[in-house]
């Protein structure tokens, strides 16, 4: 029988760990002369030669990365975490970059090193005026708080020094998130309940309170009418703000992460009296499997003007010795409508851009690939606009081989989508209500035997009848981002083999489409060995 006197396990991490001064200037001091920042740089420079590593996207200094946890903005500067695997202790600690723009990342120590807990899972952080809480799960022990107060958030204490929600405290607990309310603390712990015919899991999400980070009281489940996740999902890694403002009206999102089907979220309202989150609307994130290649897990901050900053770790699709997941382009996330979601590309990625390219308008004939001499690369950002017109399929090819033997696609299917009745005011007029679908197809993108190729990424995006189609890609290397008028976003990892997969073509199906323009840069590097 377990008495509670058994003396823990000492999991104290193999990792250097240090203590710094509580100035930036000290901070900075003795961050110049630190042997894992050392280590990092060192890391870094021995990888860059890696043909599918990338530059602007944000891959571990060492060894590999897994899930996002705690993105946040604290005393003018970005911050994210990471699970981290240091190579000489492969347990999960929270490695740690700051940024001035959310896409220029530099390095810092480890925040967050096991001990108690076996690993130091996901979680996310609470921003307050004169500190940041990170809450997390700690394996084989439960959900953890710790504390930090310093400029660049480099000393972090655990309250209590032991789980502060052990694993017996809630129906699950799991991955958390944390706010406040009301002179309370909120905490939500990753986990489902079975589905009533089925019995079938279904999302959940199971509420706690404190008044004090230490003593924490479970509620209730805190998600109702939720009609939008599968049978089967789970509510992983689960991140609750406001979004909107008083103009587009506040309303709140869920984002969280399924082990079966990938990133996802809620939108609702937040019934503050009896707690629980009223769900009206629901969406993705991931198309298809989250492995190989597909868009995993979420971080999520409000950014303080009605938006919501997003970050998502993307899956390996061939095996990277030394690395292999990567950090999406931070997105934000705000509302076009009271049910309808909008994406867009966030930070200071225009920074990035050099030798700019110009395609002049055109038409694209009906059945021809049209291949852009000027615009090549493997690291590049392409903004087009195109009128597909009558063409029922519209298409862009990046990362094409000369021969077409590699290539990976990006197909637009117009008004190939479902019919949205909320939009149908007529049978005459019925097709101008559908959905368009936005393809992201990696299967031809790579000819090595070890790649793996992904089913085609297929998302809706509505475009009205006379509007034309927004693109704006970004490709680096072992990477596609595809973000389209502002609506929505497809995303996949891709290996090219041949070193002359750098070509960038155009395609109309069955009628002609007319290019208005097509802008291209080649993109800089994010990191000081760049």
């Amino acid at each position: 029988m377990n008495t509670g006197n058994e003396a823990r396990p000492d999991r104290t991490s193999r990792v250097p760990h240090f203590t710094f001064a509580d100035s930036l200037e000290a901070q900075e001091a003795q961050l110049a002369a630190n042997p894992l920042i050392e280590r990092f740089r060192a890391s870094r420079r021995a990888m860059a030669a890696d043909p599918h590593r990338p530059l602007y996207h944000f891959v571990s200094p060492e060894s590999s990365l897994n899930d996002p946890n705690g993105l946040c903005f604290w005393q003018g500067r970005w911050h994210l975490f990471y699970q981290g695997y240091p190579p000489e202790d492969r347990r999960q600690h929270w490695g740690h970059a700051v940024s001035p723009d959310l896409i220029h990342w530099r390095d810092l120590p480890y925040a967050i090193y096991p001990n108690p807990e076996e690993c130091c899972y996901s979680g996310a952080t609470w921003v307050e005026d004169d500190r940041v809480i990170a809450m997390y799960h700690g394996t084989q022990a439960g959900n953890m708080v710790a504390v930090s107060s310093d400029p660049l958030l480099l000393n972090w204490e655990k309250v209590t020094g032991r789980a502060v929600i052990p694993l017996s405290a809630a129906p699950a607990v799991f991955d958390p998130c944390i706010w406040k309310k009301d002179g309370f603390y909120y905490s939500l712990s990753g986990g489902t309940l079975p589905h009533e015919s089925s019995g079938r899991r279904r999302p959940a999400e199971f509420l706690l309170r404190s008044a004090d980070l230490k003593t924490w009281e479970y509620l209730h489940p805190f998600v109702e009418g939720d009609a939008f996740s599968l049978v089967g999902d789970d509510g992983a890694c689960p991140y609750f703000w406001p979004i909107g403002d008083a103009q587009s009206g506040q309303r709140h999102i869920l984002l969280h992460f399924s082990h079966m089907s990938g990133g996802h979220y809620l939108l609702g309202d937040y019934d503050k009296v009896r707690d629980k989150f009223v769900v009206t609307q629901g969406g993705s994130f991931t198309f298809g499997t989250f492995y190989p290649g597909g868009v995993h897990a979420p971080s999520a901050t409000p950014d303080g003007k009605g938006g919501v900053i997003a970050i998502f770790n993307i899956n390996v699709g061939r095996p990277t010795p030394g690395w292999d997941q990567i950090m999406s382009l931070p997105r934000r996330l705000t509302l076009s409508g009271r049910n309808q979601l909008a994406v867009e590309p966030a930070g200071d990625i225009e920074s990035l851009r050099c030798e700019h390219r110009k395609v002049e308008a055109m038409t694209l004939p009906a059945n021809r690939e049209i291949v852009l001499e000027s615009v090549r690369g493997n690291a590049l950002e392409i903004s087009a606009e195109i009128d597909p017109w009558n063409a029922p399929l519209v298409e862009m090819n990046v990362l094409r081989a000369p021969g077409r033997e590699e290539f990976t696609r990006i197909a637009f299917y117009k008004q190939g989508g479902f019919q949205n009745w909320e939009r149908f005011l007529s049978w005459d007029k019925w097709l101008d209500t559908c959905n368009s679908l936005i393809t992201l197809d990696t299967s031809y993108s790579s000819q090595l035997p070890d790649a793996q190729p992904r089913a085609p990424e297929t998302a809706p995006v509505f475009i009205a009848p006379n509007e034309p189609l927004k693109l704006r890609v970004f490709i680096d290397r072992s990477v596609v981002e595809v973000f389209v008028n502002g609506r929505q976003c497809v995303a996949a990892r891709v290996y090219p083999g041949r070193a002359d997969s750098l070509g960038v073509s155009l395609r109309a199906q069955g009628r002609d489409a007319t290019l208005r323009k097509l802008d291209a840069w080649t993109m800089r590097g994010i990191y000081e060995e760049d």
